[in-house]
């Protein structure tokens, strides 16, 4: 029974070292930090839209999400998830179980500028207040 478990654990520290050492830098997510957030109403031809729950439509505003991010790796960020908080006027959460609010193809390094497109239930008022923004993504080639 002891050598089965020193068998089970040495495989298991096999396997870590494995994905640790040898895994491809693809498998490694890269933090973007964003700054300078802000938001304007989206053009006419991106604006139609729904927020969906349980099969029932409700209208929407749309928005486009701008920003600086700063890619420090020095390697381009590809695939990134943006993450971030958004609250109404009335400091009510925009989406209160999705912290995850769009993607960005690619950060290059150092400074550039990003933007997203994010819907909005019609009864939340503005301003809006966007918080606790970042990004996280791969420096390898990512399969889609």
């Amino acid at each position: 029974m002891k050598l089965r478990s020193l068998l089970i654990a040495g495989c298991a520290l096999l396997f870590w070292g494995l994905l640790t050492f040898v895994a491809p830098s693809a498998w490694a997510l890269t933090q973007v930090a964003l700054s300078d957030l802000t938001y304007h109403v989206c053009p006419p031809d991106q604006s139609e839209g729904a927020i969906t729950s349980g099969g029932v439509a409700r209208p929407a505003n749309c928005f486009i999400i701008t920003g600086k991010a700063n890619n420090t790796s020095g390697k381009t960020v590809v695939n990134a998830d943006v993450f971030g908080r958004i609250y109404d006027a009335n400091g009510d959460a925009i989406l209160r179980n999705r912290a995850r609010l769009g993607s960005v193809d690619e950060f290059p390094p150092g400074i550039s500028e990003f933007e997203i497109r994010v819907s909005v239930p019609e009864s939340q008022p503005e301003p809006l207040k966007l918080e606790q923004f970042k990004a996280a993504g791969f420096t390898g080639k990512v399969r889609r």
